[in-house]
């Protein structure tokens, strides 16, 4: 282990003035010693884990740190910058810089050897030290956990005898094991004093805290974390229990452990492990680095919600609206959240329904919805029968619509307990023809019920059953009561007043509704203002006999979802020399991924060049949507693409409106970037310019 930093992997006069450059000459020295085997995959490896998360930390400390195919061993290696380097950190520039770099199967022991680094970059005693030592080899040997070498000592013998101590200190009582056990609780002594006062709980004991860190990494900011609040417990006379779910294995907490916990802190970037071991206790969930800079608010705050009674009822799951964000999000964007969680769990629902109705209309006719259930008249050999089957699941499907919508957006806002007052609440919905409008609206009470619900402080013996019984018993209660009496008439009014708006749109205003809903589905090509225009679409058809303009507006919408994939793969095919080599194969894939209806097959080339690619985008969609309306093309299907042309209503004028807005979007696209000049230096063809492009795009892509 002693090997993992020499005085070869040190520089104690960093000359670097950008965090990108700092890694690029640290990098250099894990390749001149074949630690690395190509710098630039490595550092395209660090960028991405830096675009994650900032890796700078208060008290002058950067972190870069990544898993690679390119690093055939553990290695860590330290610069200091007298001018110090950006790192992201809320106080400032870094003078410690710390490059962590492990293979992607790296095994435990030398990942706790990481681990062990992270938890002593808490210590200041440490960081002093590096500070002030003089030279490379000394450097090393304090980072190694080794005597530093004596006054006329070969820095290479000294670094040479440090293995039995390095190995001594990854294994000390208060690093993690080499099985990723969670560390063991951090009390305050006898001599606490007031702090243990502070800390303790009625009957005279210290206030217990469970902890979870984890990072997406899991190197470095899930140990600090860690180290972070096991120091602060000790400063407040309180018990915390750290599981780090890190790299280096993870092992749960005793249940016993929890069970007799006072309070739980998440302090997390990716989803914790089996939360709901957790529920029923005051939470304080946040990202790694608040554990990491302000441990001490946690607890304080953790404190004072169970003095309030307050729990929060975790999920074993993680949900579409993750806890790992940041809390400080304004209430319009945790709304969105919220409304993209039910419908993303909708969508499925949509699909299959839509599909099933309209094979079964193409099959037996439309006049199939007036077939006789399957169950008093089925016959095997004829086609109807199968037809008015098909028909009749898809039906049961699409009545599951608006409360699977309304229960997930509960459960995006109050995860598990939500989910029944939210199901009752879009029942109720249907049953009084609300709609949809009836389902978002009994979705956000339901969950907001069940918020305020879990803020009222609970005895302690009542908190077990409050999940399972009570949480749902009262905000079924109440929500159903808001929906029946209170507010479901009004919405019942509203849903009626807007279907018959869309039913009675003809002409100019269809036109325009059609141009407006093909801008909406190019804009964000699977985003946010995309779901809502295909929301709006579907929620039209969402019903066993949908009228004629909901139709319409459908074929509208699917029509410019799929304009931009295809016209990105039109235009790399005629001028393939504008766009990188990359950019050209993924025009191959754009031709089935727009033909199918899937928008998002057009992000890596709007992430590439976003104020080219998107306008034009948006141009083409809302010509094929203002086309498709004034074709009066109709739909039945929510979903297929081209291949479900045979359930098109005018399917040639419909493939005419396509290919119309696929042509317009080509040649802004063509015109856009043939207007651009290239780089000096550099062409299309460049091969390293392509696996660049490719990368940022595939980023936004899975960001997206």
């Amino acid at each position: 282990m002693s090997d993992m930093i020499t005085a070869d992997l040190v520089d104690l006069d960093l000359s670097a003035d950008s965090k990108e450059a700092a890694a690029r000459a640290l990098a250099e020295r894990m390749v001149a010693l074949g630690r690395v085997t190509d710098l630039d995959g490595f550092l395209a490896d660090v960028a991405a884990r830096e675009a994650q998360m900032p890796t700078g930390l208060d008290g002058g400390i950067g972190i870069p740190h990544c898993r690679s195919t390119h690093v055939t061993e553990p290695t860590l290696a330290f610069g200091r910058s007298a001018g110090g380097i950006d790192f992201g950190a809320a106080d400032g520039p870094a003078d410690l810089i710390f490059l962590i770099a492990a293979p992607a199967g790296a095994d435990d022991a030398h990942l706790t050897i990481l681990s062990s680094l992270a938890r002593q970059l808490m210590n200041a005693e440490f960081t002093d030290e590096l500070r002030s030592v003089g030279a490379a080899g000394t450097a090393a040997a304090l980072i190694r956990g080794e005597e530093p070498p004596a006054d006329g000592a070969p820095e290479d013998t000294a670094a040479a005898s440090g293995a039995a101590s390095a190995d001594a200190a990854a294994g000390s009582t208060t690093e993690p094991s080499d099985t990723g056990a969670p560390a063991p609780a951090a009390t305050a002594g006898p001599g606490s004093g007031p702090a243990a006062d502070a800390g303790s709980v009625p009957d005279g004991r210290p206030f217990r805290i469970v902890a979870v860190t984890s990072c997406p990494t899991g190197i470095a900011h899930t140990y600090m974390a860690a180290e972070s609040l096991e120091n602060a417990g000790r400063e407040a006379g309180a018990e915390v229990s750290v599981e780090t779910q890190g790299s280096a294995g993870f092992a749960r907490l005793d249940p016993e452990v929890i069970a007799a916990a006072d309070g739980v802190i998440f302090a997390h970037d990716v989803p914790v492990r089996d939360k709901g071991r957790f529920a029923g206790k005051p939470t304080v969930d946040v990202g790694v680095k608040a554990g990491i800079n302000r441990p001490g608010e946690l607890i304080t705050e953790v404190r004072e919600k169970a003095a309030r009674g307050e729990v929060t009822a975790a999920a074993s799951a993680s949900t579409p609206v993750e806890r790992a964000g940041d809390s400080r999000e304004g209430y319009g964007t945790k709304l969105r959240k919220w409304l993209m969680s039910g419908v993303s769990y909708m969508v499925p629902f949509v699909a299959a329904g839509g599909l099933l109705i309209a094979l079964g209309f193409a099959i037996g006719g439309y006049k199939i919805n007036k077939a006789p259930s399957v169950m008093d008249h089925f016959v095997w050999t004829q086609a109807d029968s199968w037809g008015a089957l098909l028909f009749q699941i898809g039906g049961v499907a699409f009545a599951f619509l608006v409360p699977v919508l309304a229960g997930y957006i509960a459960y995006g806002m109050a995860d598990r307990p939500g989910l029944v007052p939210g199901f009752v609440g879009g029942s109720i919905a249907l049953t009084i023809n609300a709609g949809f409008l009836g389902g978002l609206a009994a979705g956000l009470i339901a969950g907001g019920v069940v918020m305020a619900i879990q803020r009222i402080g609970i005895p302690a013996a009542l908190r077990g059953i409050m999940p399972v019984v009570v949480i749902p018993l009262i905000s079924s209660a109440i929500v159903g009561f808001l929906m029946f009496v209170v507010i479901g008439k009004p919405i019942a009014s509203a849903q009626k007043g807007m279907t018959d708006w869309l039913n009675g749109l003809t002409g100019t205003n269809a036109v325009l509704l059609g141009g407006l809903l093909g801008l909406m589905m190019c804009f964000d090509l699977g985003g946010p203002v995309n779901k809502v225009a295909y929301t709006f679409a579907t929620a039209g058809i969402a019903v066993a006999d949908p009228s004629d303009s909901a139709m319409k507006i459908m074929a509208a919408v699917m029509a410019a979802g799929m304009v931009p994939p295809l016209a990105m793969a039109l235009a790399t095919t005629v001028r393939g020399r504008l766009f990188t080599r990359t950019e050209r194969e993924n025009g191959k894939a754009a031709w089935v991924l727009g033909a199918s209806f899937i928008s998002e097959g057009a992000i890596p080339f709007a992430a590439a060049d976003p104020l080219r690619v998107i306008p034009s985008a948006m141009v083409g969609g809302a010509v094929t949507g203002a086309l498709s309306m004034t074709f009066g093309a109709t739909l039945r299907a929510p979903h297929g693409g081209i291949f479900v042309v045979p359930l098109i209503g005018n399917p040639f004028f419909y493939l005419i409106a396509i290919a119309a807005g696929v042509l317009v979007t080509a040649a802004l696209v063509v015109v856009l970037k043939g207007m651009r000049r290239p780089a000096p230096g550099t062409t299309s063809d460049d091969p390293a310019t392509g696996p660049a492009t490719a990368a940022r795009g595939t980023k936004q892509a899975v960001a997206a």
